[in-house]
Formats: structure tokens, sequence, C-alpha cells
């Protein structure tokens, strides 16, 4: 039964967090980045798709930063 109110308290928090669509444009270099879903900018690294211990909803990918370095 805690392992069921863990993922669901772990699924609520990673739905609580903003997002941002960003649309697919040209950097200075040329180079196109393709359309994408970021979080909203914060004073927080917590709550980033790429750190660890979370998961982006799009792609499944975990993430693999340190925010504590």
């Amino acid at each position: 039964m805690k392992t069921i109110v863990l993922l669901l308290s772990l699924l609520a928090a990673g739905q609580a967090m903003a997002v941002q669509s960003v649309s697919g444009h040209f950097r200075s270099n040329g180079t196109y980045v393709q359309p994408h879903y970021r979080t909203s900018p914060n004073s927080t690294l917590l709550d980033n798709y790429s750190t660890q211990g979370n998961v982006n909803p799009y792609t499944g990918r975990a993430g693999t930063v340190n925010p504590y370095k």
C-alpha cells in the first residue's frame, strides 16, 4: 500500500510542474532547434526534466544532471 501511495505522489508531483512549449527556431550559428517542451524558469534546479530523479513525460528519458554539483 505504501508503494502505491508513493507512486501516486510522484506522479502528481510530476504533473504539477509548469510547462512551456518552445517553437522551432534557428540559433545564431545556423543550427535548427526542434520544437519541444520545457519546465518554466524558476529559482530551483530540482524540478527540471534533466535533473536526476525526474523523468521527462514527453520522451520518457530520466534526468541525469546532479542539482547539487
